[in-house]
């Protein structure tokens, strides 16, 4: 078993105190569970977007599921049309325009769903999301990776388990569980919409070649915030295949 503890991660308020390890055969590490997971559901949106209120609303319905993670990823490229949106960032704009790059087809678009990594749909037809979720079962090893995470004493406690010997990173995503916005221009003007799981930050925290690991880490969360974490094929620039995650209580 190798053990490495001191590394210092302090970015978009994230987390901080990483402590890794591989589980080896006398591991002090907790054993990790069978992933519960059936579903990562990523959409992109935009305040500025009339046609997006219905998938943002989808979108809570679907994250009601407890067996499924569905996440908000505003997008800034629409603030140009009258509103700046509030919760936007560019690297969710980045992320999408990976995911098109990875596809292949250069599907960049509001309200947009991509279904574990792998295929996109529009974010508010249901059906197309639900028959992507049930095709996607086990594609390319999605979501196919054991994986446990538990929180204590505001230490975060993450363990991949052991699966196909294939590069991917682990990422953890900050994210805050209900946000209501009253925007006051553009396509949406005067219209009060709340958003569900909203990404706050994403940070890669490690590299996973197939071998169990374990880590450990200081939680820096506000109020109404949890965490999801991810191990994704790929990489930052043409993000892949989901293998595992996991979310905190309450998302």
């Amino acid at each position: 078993m190798s053990f490495s503890v001191g590394l210092l991660l302090r970015r978009g308020g994230l987390l901080i105190a990483v402590a890794a390890c591989e589980i080896g055969i006398q591991s002090v590490c907790a054993d990790p569970a069978p992933a519960r997971i059936g579903a990562v559901v990523e959409l992109f949106t935009s305040q500025g977007c009339s046609s997006c209120p219905p998938a943002d609303h989808l979108l809570s319905t679907l994250a009601r599921a407890p067996n499924m993670i569905a996440l908000s990823l505003p997008i800034d490229y629409w603030d140009f049309i009258g509103w700046h949106d509030t919760l936007a960032s560019p690297t969710f704009t980045a992320r999408q325009k990976a995911y098109a790059a990875a596809r292949g087809d250069g599907r960049v678009y509001t309200p947009q769903v991509v279904v574990d990594g792998l295929v996109d749909a529009i974010g508010s037809d249901r059906g197309q999301i639900e028959q992507d979720i049930k095709t996607n079962k086990g594609r390319e090893g999605a979501l196919s990776v054991p994986i446990h995470l538990t929180e204590s004493d505001d230490i975060l406690h993450i363990d991949i388990g052991a699966g196909p010997r294939v590069p991917a990173g682990v990422y953890v995503l900050r994210v805050v569980k209900s946000k209501t916005v009253l925007i006051g221009r553009g396509e949406n003007s005067g219209r009060s919409v709340t958003y569900t799981n909203v990404v706050r930050a994403i940070q890669k925290i490690g590299d996973w070649d197939g071998a169990a690991r374990s880590y450990q880490l200081m939680e820096l969360k506000g109020f109404d915030e949890g965490y999801v974490v991810f191990l994704q094929r790929g990489s930052k620039a043409r993000p892949g295949v989901i293998l595992a995650a996991a979310k905190t209580a309450g998302l």
